[in-house]
């Protein structure tokens, strides 16, 4: 392997917490621990472009909405300078906001301030907040229309967005994306564009390098997430599916594996699908078999299978998951066992991730 340019000064120029990340991830490798810093900093890069057209999409959907709402062109005033109609300390939040750009503007742009550099300046946590609860009644009235292609429900459109700011965040500090799912990121800038429009998301995903970029990582990682099933490995056999609660993070992986009565079982499903927060309720099932597309009718069976198995209405997170003999599906010739025992020594009360590979040889879990 060629060794990197830099591979013994990049550590002088990073924090040895930061390069330690990298480091760990490559196994001790400068070279390597360099090119993934590389790798990450272009996929922050790719990914910070497609939260361009997602954030420049959504906050003029919303301003046109508003603008039609407020009676904006009558009334010849700016909807963000109009009462919304929530609570008091909701209003003197907007407004504070509104006021903390229009200050900025005068600074730097003494005289020049309009009203497109107004909505521009507002930040992405700005049009976030709108969709908080505080906002229900504007969601009925106007904001709906906004993302007149999503389930209609306020949550859903609140819990895509607010996941998505946190993760801008993490771009924004230019944290590592060693542990970040940005495929399942991209997903769902993709839902909340076509949320709005499905044109402008085609448009989103003609031209984002999200996952051209992502392909380009060299060093080797962890695929295949293992987890505690045992519930979820019954679900699977009759939904090929696993449930979880809503918000919990993955790392990004291909595969996931099922851990139970001192085993990883032998059949290793390729993910189809993940998606999160989803309502898991009959109205919800309801809802998913009107809109003729394949993937709402498996959710709605994987949601009417899983009470069968004592699943209860509420919200969770579900990987739609591959049968044994579909493609990219895997079937090991064995159980892979777990030999310790006590109390603490399951191989995850959580979850853990594995190199599908090693899952292919191992003859126990300390194969891996």
């Amino acid at each position: 392997m060629t060794v990197h340019p830099y591979a013994r000064t990049i550590r002088h120029w990073l924090s040895p917490g930061r390069f330690q990340t990298y480091l760990a991830a490559a196994g001790g490798d400068d070279s390597e621990a360099c090119e993934l810093y590389e790798w990450s900093a272009a996929l922050t890069a790719a990914s910070f472009e497609a939260f361009h057209y997602v954030e420049v999409v959504i906050r003029n959907t919303i301003d046109r909405v508003l603008q039609e709402h407020l009676n904006e062109a009558e009334r010849g005033i700016p909807w963000f300078l109009l009462p919304m109609g929530g609570r008091k300390e909701t209003q003197e939040r907007i407004d504070r906001n509104v006021m903390e750009v229009r200050n900025r503007l005068r600074r730097e742009h003494p005289g020049k301030e309009t009203r497109d550099q107004i909505i521009a300046g507002l930040s992405f946590g700005f049009w976030v907040a709108l969709f908080g609860s505080e906002h229900e009644q504007l969601w009925r009235d106007a904001l709906h229309r906004a993302f007149p292609h999503s389930s209609g429900k306020r949550h859903d459109v609140a819990s895509a967005l607010n996941a998505l700011r946190v993760f801008r965040n993490r771009l924004a500090h230019h944290d590592s994306l060693l542990a970040t799912d940005v495929p399942f990121r991209l997903t769902q800038m993709l839902d909340v564009v076509r949320w709005a429009d499905p044109d402008a998301a085609a448009w989103l995903a003609a031209n984002e390098r999200v996952t051209e970029v992502h392909g380009r990582r060299l060093t080797a990682r962890n695929d295949t997430v293992v987890v505690p099933a045992r519930d979820a490995w019954g679900l699977y056999q009759s939904a090929r599916a696993y449930v979880c609660q809503p918000g919990r993070s993955f790392q990004p992986v291909d595969h996931l594996a099922f851990y139970s009565q001192r085993q990883i079982h032998p059949e290793i499903p390729k993910i189809l699908f993940r998606l999160d927060n989803v309502d898991w309720t009959a109205g919800e099932v309801n809802r998913l078999r009107t809109t003729g597309l394949t993937r709402d009718a498996q959710l709605a069976d994987i949601i009417e299978t899983s009470w069968k198995h004592g699943w209860t209405e509420g919200r969770y997170q579900v990987f739609g998951l591959s049968a044994p003999g579909s493609a990219g599906h895997l079937t090991l010739s064995a159980p892979v066992p777990h030999h310790p025992r006590g109390r603490g020594s399951a191989f995850t009360q959580g979850q853990r991730y594995v190199v599908r590979d090693r899952l292919r040889r191992a003859s126990s879990t300390a194969d891996l």
